[in-house]
């Protein structure tokens, strides 16, 4: 059972990965958009890197998880509308005929979007280090930030599932990850969190679980090995995905009942 499963979720994850490389205009926009804040706040904002509570840190390597972190969210969607194009050319109908699992009909394209933000995250760094990135924990910290990367791709991409296979709807899909935007901006975004001086804002970056991304990431890439800051990163990673992909499945159970 096990490994029919694996080999289910493997061949429609490649399907999905064929599928989005046939139509490369549905990411690369958002590509360019993340590549674009990069360059646009590291040319704009850098000399905030001055102030005291910076410490003398790099701040094209402060501001490069707000890029990787808008691509898992402009990226997110691709799921969503994987399954939304099965569901109205008729081709998820034929997939809940098959023995496939049902478990994998709906990790395929949620693997596939996590995939696709592995290379977006790859050719963002790509573009940081031609910026002048420096990373203190070396290639291993950039091999950790990749896998922070996927594991936050993993969690958009399982909520765009969910609520594709909920509406069957391709914008209600597109709409619903655009709820995430918010909380990049009510996070540690631009300045650390000791420079925050609305105490509402505050509040909201320390219940925002990308406040916690954001601080992994720059831990990695300015501070060292901290693994307390680290390891919160990760933590809020396995509750994201916990909700999302429970999301996804109870979605695709209902999906499957209503035929």
């Amino acid at each position: 059972m096990g490994n029919g499963i694996l080999k289910d979720t493997w061949i429609l994850s490649k399907r999905s990965v064929v599928t989005t490389l046939r139509s490369p205009f549905t990411f690369i926009p958002n590509l360019l958009i993340s590549m674009f804040f990069l360059l646009v706040y590291e040319s704009g904002l850098s000399g905030i890197s001055k102030l005291e509570a910076f410490g003398g840190a790099n701040y094209l390597a402060f501001i490069l998880p707000v890029s990787v972190v808008s691509a898992a969210i402009g990226g997110a969607g691709g799921a969503g509308q994987g399954i939304v194009k099965d569901i109205e050319n008729g081709f998820f109908s034929r997939l809940l005929l098959t023995p496939a699992s049902r478990l994998s009909i709906v990790l395929g394209p949620i693997i596939a979007g996590m995939l696709q933000l592995l290379v977006q995250t790859t050719l963002i760094l790509i573009v940081a280090f031609l910026m002048g990135l420096k990373v203190e924990t070396g290639f291993a910290g950039v091999l950790v930030v990749l896998l922070i990367a996927i594991g936050w791709g993993l969690a958009f991409a399982g909520y765009s599932a969910g609520v594709a296979l909920k509406t069957k709807n391709a914008q209600a899909a597109q709409a619903g990850t655009l709820i995430f935007f918010p909380l990049i901006f009510l996070s540690t975004t631009f300045v650390p969190y000791e420079l925050i001086e609305a105490q509402w804002l505050k509040v909201a970056a320390t219940i925002n679980p990308t406040t916690y991304i954001f601080d992994s990431m720059r831990t990695v890439l300015i501070d060292g090995w901290v693994w307390s800051d680290i390891g919160k990163g990760f933590l809020a990673i396995v509750i994201v995905c916990t909700i999302t992909i429970t999301f996804a499945a109870v979605s695709a159970k209902k999906a499957v009942s209503r035929g």
